[in-house]
């Protein structure tokens, strides 16, 4: 995880990936230094800094914590992987063409995307709408699993 320490996941959290870390043999990262956290990462995930529903008086602090996580260029550059792929869960507020993406945009100056840039949103780089698909799959297989009778004659 790359972000600001105030960001990060609670102890509890932190205590329990640990533990299951240590029994996988995985390596959990958390670092608020941008470079470190992406050197190396095939994969770089973010997430909408503000939710749809939120009261826009959060949006300041919070906007100013992320912007030095950005995910633009100069982000996917740091990983050293010409093959790392971008990662989203969508929607993303990569240019301005949404009310909250038009907003912060003149709120703060982020006239080439919030979370993410537009370049590495359309990029070759970006795995998004591939992502949205494979989730819509598991999601219906959570539907058979839990709606589904538990035999089938």
């Amino acid at each position: 995880i790359v972000a600001p320490q105030h960001l990060w996941p609670d102890d509890a959290v932190r205590s329990l990936a640990a533990e299951r870390a240590a029994a996988s043999g995985a390596a959990i990262t958390l670092t608020d230094d941008l470079e470190q956290g992406l050197r190396g990462a095939q994969f770089v995930h973010t997430d909408v800094w503000v939710s749809m529903g939120e009261s826009p008086e959060v949006w300041a602090d919070r906007v100013a914590a992320l912007t030095p996580y950005r995910v633009d260029a100069r982000a996917m550059s740091l990983t050293g992987r010409p093959d790392a792929r971008f990662m989203h869960c969508l929607p993303a507020y990569h240019d301005q063409n949404t009310a909250i993406g038009r907003r912060i945009a003149e709120d703060f100056g982020l006239l080439d995307g919030v979370e993410v840039t537009g370049e590495v949103f359309e990029s070759p780089a970006s795995i998004v709408f591939e992502q949205a698909q494979n989730r819509m799959h598991s999601i219906k297989a959570v539907l058979v699993a839990t709606l589904a009778p538990s035999s089938v004659e």
